[in-house]
């Protein structure tokens, strides 16, 4: 009877074990996709900021193009057709994402000593309360914030890799120019930069998507 006894309450705390064990794993594995749940908000969020911007960013840059060639006078329409040398590159380069993120970075930066020198160009050519040079003021700015943004993006998604920085040496910028260089340089400038922002749009919708389905991935396999 003893014996008996014993067996069922060894019986008992087993399976109270058991149900402990079970219920510990449990959350644990909750535990976990909470964790993942959050890295992978955490993730979109990091790219969702960045494009926002860069979608308003993109939309002032409209308006600034039409308010740029309603100050320039006559044949403003044909400015941002003649080709102009050494202007950024819009297209984005790279194939993994932090190349790409990269590349997005430098190309944002490449365009901040030709901002500054189109506002000089037009400080010199329109009256001093002008709405372009509000505009160019605005969007300049927006730049520099974007640029920003995008570094601390980098950071967060690739924290052990280092942002490279662009490649040192001058600025290549338009020797002295005629009052008709100015105009058409500034408008291919503009226009370059919103061909650059169209682009950083579309890579970050792109990116966003394949950075974060795959940690979703990886989180999903290490449960």
């Amino acid at each position: 009877m003893n014996g008996h006894v014993k067996n069922m309450h060894f019986q008992k705390f087993m399976e109270s074990t058991a149900r402990l064990l079970s219920f510990l794993l449990l959350m644990t594995v909750d535990s976990t996709k909470t964790v993942a749940a959050s890295r992978n908000q955490q993730c979109e969020n990091a790219l969702q900021q960045p494009w926002k911007l860069t979608r308003l960013a993109q939309k002032e840059s409209v308006l600034l193009i039409k308010t740029y060639k309603a100050s320039q006078g006559e044949m403003s329409e044909l400015f941002c057709k003649v080709s102009v040398s050494n202007i950024p590159d819009p297209n984005i380069s790279g194939l993994e994402p932090s190349e790409r993120i990269a590349s997005i970075y430098t190309h944002i930066q490449a365009f901040s000593p030709h901002f500054k020198r189109v506002y000089e160009q037009q400080t010199d050519l329109q009256p001093p309360k002008s709405a372009l040079l509000t505009e160019l003021k605005r969007v300049s700015d927006r730049r520099r914030d974007l640029a920003s943004l995008i570094n601390n993006m980098y950071h967060k998604l690739f924290p052990n890799l280092p942002l490279p920085e662009p490649a040192d040496g001058p600025t290549t910028l338009p020797p002295p120019q005629n009052v008709f260089q100015q105009k058409v340089y500034g408008c291919v400038v503009l226009k370059t930069y919103k061909e650059l922002l169209s682009n950083i749009a579309k890579d970050l919708r792109t990116l966003k998507s394949k950075i974060c389905r795959k940690r979703r991935q990886m989180n999903t396999v290490s449960f």
